[in-house]
């Protein structure tokens, strides 16, 4: 098994291209079952995630095909011909987002059969509110041997759903089963990400009528069918965060190309109060930070604008190198600081308190061998190995590879002592 060594305490300089964001790339690769045209989607990441999410649809009947361009990976889906209406658990225990089928395939199918979902252990994350959603819309429900099975064989009605919680996959699987619903439907405190806006401008783009993109209130008007269309991957919000803070950590200047700071509000404050200095320009941002100035700032993980809780692993391992102390209270997963021991094994001094931690900021972290447990808890300790002195060595790095493209590639090219090692 792959495993990740770093020699830290190299200051990152230089330029890193933010990739396409997979959290963006999934639903918009599972919007291509609503139309039995070509959907053209440009500067796709290359992922594990998106390999699973391809295999997936492959099973279902899609057709894919990539090539490379000037405005990164392009792929092209088309469903055309759809074989399947079940997505099996091989496939779907890899990634939670394989859900992401379970809407369109009732909405184009009439039916669908998938695997209750796999991914990080940090915690439930039930679909409950999918199924919901989907009941509300005229769909028929059950479960049985591991399996939703929903039927709508008369076709989705438009209705108004009210998300008693915030669910960006909710919210996604509702909105493209909503375009080929009969009548308008109304999706109330519906998730803000981003990644959903660029969906919604996608399904747009192939004749969708969706208004109120970017706000909690989504109203969705019905469509008897939709178009092939072409659409670029939003810029990776999650990526960007995380090497802004890996330039912080090192004390480094880093320019982030394609990254934006209207998709990282929050995370862009908090990086200004704990004094590191952000500058947007034409292509990018740049981050510049004085290591010996970096001062602990408390955070709460919120659904967006707030601070997303996939950075809240990698601001820890931030805030263990900061003046003071900072306080990190998660209220999104139940059980995402598993990273904590592996940072306190580099010398970090973090103290948990039921969903918040208490970092009290050291003068070094020491390399150490880790074990990455979840996806940014893998990225949060090639971060604090980045920082600290002598080598580290990180185990069960495949999580590194659902979320994060050529991360030894980039950091490398900024100065960074990382390869990988079997």
């Amino acid at each position: 098994m792959d495993k990740i060594m770093i020699k830290g305490g190299i200051p990152l300089t230089g330029s890193i291209k933010i990739s396409g964001a997979k959290n963006a790339a999934l639903p918009l690769m599972a919007a291509c079952i609503l139309t039995d045209k070509t959907l053209e989607l440009i500067n796709i990441p290359d992922l594990s995630d998106i390999e699973s999410m391809s295999e997936l649809l492959s099973q279902l009947g899609v057709a894919l095909g990539c090539k490379e361009s000037s405005q990164g990976r392009v792929m092209c889906l088309s469903a055309n011909n759809l074989s399947s209406t079940t997505a099996p658990y091989d496939v779907v225990r890899k990634m939670r987002a394989s859900v992401l089928v379970l809407g369109p395939l009732v909405a184009r199918a009439g039916e669908a059969h998938v695997s209750l979902p796999g991914g990080c252990a940090i915690g439930t994350r039930p679909i409950d509110l999918h199924l919901k959603g989907l009941e509300a819309l005229g769909a028929e429900i059950t479960l049985e041997d591991g399996y939703v099975h929903a039927k709508a064989l008369k076709g989705l009605v438009g209705t108004t759903f009210t998300f008693p919680t915030v669910s960006v996959t909710g919210t996604e699987n509702l909105l493209m089963a909503a375009t080929l619903a009969e009548g308008q439907t109304r999706l109330v405190n519906a998730a803000r990400e981003p990644e959903i806006g660029n969906l919604a401008q996608c399904l747009n783009a192939m004749g969708a009528k969706i208004t109120g993109i970017g706000t909690d209130t989504l109203l969705i008007e019905g469509v008897e069918s939709l178009n092939g269309a072409s659409h670029s991957v939003v810029a990776d919000r999650i990526e960007a965060g995380t090497y802004a803070m890996a330039a912080a950590l090192t004390g480094g200047k880093v320019q982030l190309k394609g990254a934006r700071l209207d998709l990282i509000p929050t995370v862009a404050s908090l990086l200004q109060q704990a004094g590191v200095i952000l500058k947007e320009e034409e292509d990018g941002l740049v981050v510049d930070a004085p290591l010996e100035h970096l001062q602990g700032v408390d955070v709460m993980t919120e659904p967006f604008p707030g601070f997303a809780t996939d950075l809240q692993a990698q601001w820890m391992a931030l805030m263990s190198v900061a003046n003071g102390a900072s306080m990190i209270t998660e209220t999104i997963f139940e059980n995402r600081f598993m990273h904590v021991p592996e940072l306190c094994r580099m010398g970090a001094n973090i103290t948990v308190h039921g969903s918040s931690a208490l970092v009290r900021g050291v003068s070094q972290l020491k390399g150490a061998p880790v074990m990455a447990t979840d996806l940014r808890a893998s990225v949060s300790l090639v971060l604090a190995g980045l920082v600290a002195d002598g080598e580290t060595v990180i185990n069960r790095v495949y999580h590194l590879d659902r979320g994060y493209e050529s991360v030894e590639e980039k950091l490398r090219a900024c100065g960074a002592d990382i390869q990988r090692i079997r």
